[in-house]
């Protein structure tokens, strides 16, 4: 689990049926990755199930060819048929043992703490490779979600936590996010909406560097 650790950072982009229809996806994702993101997760809930295979598959193929990841998210029944490099879980939305012990050891498992150290603890003991904190800032994808202070990031990564920070992340907040020692910025709205995703992609992984 050390070894998955030690690999992320950087941009983990998001994607999301609304900003990426159809066969838009498969541009905004590349785009991402030929800008520098190094994860990608792959969220659909209004896809079938055939639908999802077919996307996962087609996404894990896109992210190897850049040397990245693809994670999918909530189902790991999905990641385990696709190929995919992990899955996410939200914190209603799986028992973090169960997944471990599905997914080969080289597989990455991520969870969602919001603002909860005690949480992502327990998580990481149970093999979770990373825990995302947030929603940091107002977020147009999530706007109830509740809000995780930005300390949070310093206090997690105390604790010797890979942190992802979530949540309203802009080119105009990741820097004060980086400096509290985020490991990740995960990013959806102020990536896949832009006009030019490489271009807003390259930002981020700049700030990386």
């Amino acid at each position: 689990m050390q070894k998955a650790r030690s690999t992320l950072r950087g941009l983990y982009a998001i994607t999301d049926a609304h900003l990426l229809p159809g066969e838009r996806l498969y541009d905004g994702v590349a785009a991402a990755l030929q800008g520098g993101a190094r994860i990608i997760q792959y969220r659909n809930k209004s896809a079938s199930d055939s639908e999802q295979l077919e996307q996962a598959k087609k996404l894990v193929q896109l992210c190897h060819q850049h040397d990245a990841k693809l994670i999918i998210n909530d189902a790991v029944e999905l990641c385990v048929k696709a190929g995919a490099d992990g899955v996410h879980l939200g914190r209603c939305d799986g028992d973090v043992a169960a997944a471990r012990a599905r997914l080969a050891a080289d597989k990455l498992l991520g969870v969602t703490c919001h603002d909860d150290l005690e949480y992502a603890r327990r998580a990481a003991e149970l093999g979770a490779d990373y825990c995302a904190f947030g929603r940091l800032f107002p977020s147009q994808t999530k706007p109830d979600a509740p809000h995780c202070p930005l300390e949070r990031i310093a206090e997690a990564k105390a604790a010797g936590l890979c942190v992802v920070a979530i949540g309203g992340i802009t080119q105009h907040n990741a820097s004060q996010v980086l400096q509290q020692g985020a490991d990740m910025l995960a990013v959806i709205h102020d990536l896949f909406s832009c006009a030019d995703i490489e271009a807003q992609a390259r930002r981020y992984a700049a700030l990386f560097t």
